[in-house]
């Protein structure tokens, strides 16, 4: 390729994302524990949604995604004006990236936060700052310190991935209060589900102008093989994402499955009462082995090693038994592993391994 052919500056300097792994050479019935992923898949009224899709797929999809923004609507009770929907939450996070920063301003993040958050300000030619957490968790008054006339964006993930923690109602408030007039506060509600009577902070969008929410069918709706996510915020902020939103950026096959997904809640308060009990269980069990990990209030727990050898020396020793968790080394956390909350077989199988694993049996 000619060398006069160059991406923008900085693309190059963007580190690929890379996913939890699925396999393990050489091993068959091995369990995913990687990828935060609900162990009962989606309800049976999305399955069935998905499959009678089939019979449109001739079709395009309606451009403005309204029975799903109502379905949303209805169950969180909000407005469906102020409703996006996108490729998963993802998409929602680059969307606000692309249109509210560029070339001398900064997003702001915390230090364990998601990776896509730098992902995507650096794709829009913004500068990422990452910001220290307290003990693996958001700290309010590190994050406002941080901020100033070239801040636009501060993303925190509430809970938080891949730590599990999570800060108050009061503290996101103070947060917001405390930004610059310029700074939107993003709030990526990916986990809110999993937090019993948690809203994601919708009160205090509805409260202020400068906050906005993101969320996903990635998790506990276990769509993830879908990609769907939405976001809601103040009207005239949703109305720039959507002005920058491809007209056909979900198919219908998404839209219909992600609808039943939202209108089934009796299916996502099981899914929530089941990973509650065995997230209680799985890290007590770890926690009698020698291995603790902080209050999680997600779909996993961040297992803590003595340092990153025994970290890798424990993943090595769970994938030979079949077993896939995520090492998050690129979270800046090399002596943890992050595992998800299976099913009881799943966690029960696993703790037995890292008991073993650390010769307590």
């Amino acid at each position: 390729m000619t060398s006069d052919i160059r991406p923008q500056p900085g693309i190059m300097d963007i580190a690929l994302y890379v996913g939890g792994a699925a396999t393990v050479a050489g091993k068959t019935n091995t369990i995913k524990l990687s990828s935060n992923e609900n162990p009962f898949g989606p309800s049976d009224k999305a399955k069935e949604a998905f499959g009678r899709s089939v019979h449109a797929l001739h079709r395009y999809p309606n451009t403005d995604h309204a029975a799903l923004r109502e379905a949303i609507a209805d169950v969180q009770h909000l407005d469906a004006d102020r409703v996006i929907c996108g490729v998963g939450s993802d998409e929602i996070i680059h969307f606000l990236c692309q249109a509210y920063a560029g070339p001398g301003d900064e997003v702001l993040f915390t230090e364990h936060g998601f990776l896509m958050y730098r992902i995507s300000a650096m794709a829009a030619g913004a500068t990422p700052v990452e910001v220290p957490e307290r003990e693996r968790t958001t700290d309010v008054g590190a994050l406002l310190a941080a901020c100033n006339e070239r801040t636009k964006l501060v993303f925190i993930a509430n809970p938080n991935n891949p730590t599990g923690t999570m800060i108050s109602a009061a503290e996101v408030a103070q947060l917001a209060e405390g930004l610059p007039p310029q700074a939107i506060l993003v709030l990526d509600g990916a986990y809110a589900e999993y937090v019993d009577g948690y809203d994601g902070g919708l009160s205090l969008i509805e409260q202020r102008d400068n906050v906005v929410m993101t969320r996903t069918f990635s998790k506990i709706y276990g769509l993830g093989g879908l990609r769907i996510g939405w976001g809601y915020g103040p009207k005239a902020i949703i109305d720039v994402l959507n002005r920058i939103r491809g007209p056909f950026n979900l198919s219908n096959t998404q839209l219909e499955a992600a609808e039943a997904a939202m209108r089934d809640q009796d299916y996502i308060n099981r899914c929530r009462a089941d990973n509650a009990r065995m997230r209680v269980w799985l890290a007590e069990a770890l926690a009698e082995v020698g291995v603790p990990s902080d209050t999680s209030l997600a779909n996993f727990v961040l297992a803590r090693f003595a340092d990153a050898a025994e970290a890798e020396a424990c993943d090595a020793f769970l994938c030979d038994q079949g077993l896939i968790v995520r090492r998050v080394a690129g979270y800046k956390l090399p002596h943890c592993l992050r595992i998800t909350v299976g099913d009881e077989s799943a966690c029960r199988r696993v703790a037995h391994a890292v008991a073993q694993f650390k010769g307590k049996r």
